[in-house]
């Protein structure tokens, strides 16, 4: 469902992203892990089309970014970490927006807003200004956006930030579940708990270039430390 072949990025000569080889299949909640400053966003802003890359591609669902780039982008759920939103439209508002933007029927737009305002604890502020609310409502309004038009590929930077604790438990579980209806998740995260508990695959990038994927086991044996958690893992293939 995600394929990345020989993908780079680079801004005058810093090379951000180098030759990245990947692919995550139909229904896998797949982590990106890194130091600040490893490639991460770059990479996640080429996937969403957000960035064009120097080189390389991004396949979405088999279509290339580059050639289709509206084509791809409407089976991608784009969720940034950073919520830049229209703060003078109330929640409701923006989410209709987003649903136009993705031609979802207004039958359908009805169900579906209603749906994502009640998972994401929104429905008794949909009518007020976004300028009022806090950052973590921002931040689910984003992640409610971003599904109403049923993706079948999440591209989410950074899911937790802002989130209180009742709310990562729920967009853990729905992540969960929407990997079990066959939607691929691609996540960067510092959270290095949350890749744990639900990634099915990890990737670790290190100064652009990737060095190490596969599942939590696999990344044991990499650094040959059975019993090592993900911190430790993380630290020994990225220290100095």
């Amino acid at each position: 469902m995600i394929e990345l072949k020989n993908l780079s990025k680079k801004y005058g000569n810093l090379l951000a992203v180098d030759t990245l080889n990947l692919r995550v299949s139909k229904g896998e909640i797949f982590g990106f892990i890194g130091p600040n400053g490893a490639g991460k966003t770059t990479t996640i802003n080429m996937m969403g089309g957000v960035l064009a890359p120097t080189s390389g591609a991004v396949m979405i669902c088999g279509i290339n970014m580059a050639d289709q780039p509206e084509h791809a982008k409407r089976k991608i759920g784009f969720i940034p970490d950073r919520a830049y939103l229209y703060e003078k439209l109330t929640g409701m508002e923006f989410l209709k927006f987003i649903a136009d933007l993705y031609d979802v029927d207004e039958d359908r737009f009805l169900k579906k807003s209603q749906e994502k305002l009640d998972m994401f604890f929104l429905s008794d502020r949909s009518n007020e200004l976004i300028e009022s609310y806090s950052h973590g409502m921002k931040q689910r309004l984003v992640m409610a956006a971003a599904l109403l038009h049923d993706p079948q590929v999440i591209v989410v930077d950074e899911p937790m930030v802002g989130l209180d604790p009742l709310a990562i438990k729920m967009v853990k579980d729905h992540f969960k579940h929407l990997a079990d209806e066959g939607v691929t998740i691609f996540m960067s995260t510092h959270t290095l708990k949350v890749a744990e508990d639900i990634c099915d695959k990890i990737g670790i990038i290190h100064k652009g270039t990737l060095i190490a994927t596969g599942t939590y086991e696999d990344l044991r044996r990499n650094v040959h430390a059975e019993g090592a958690d993900l911190e430790q893992i993380f630290i020994r293939l990225t220290e100095p």
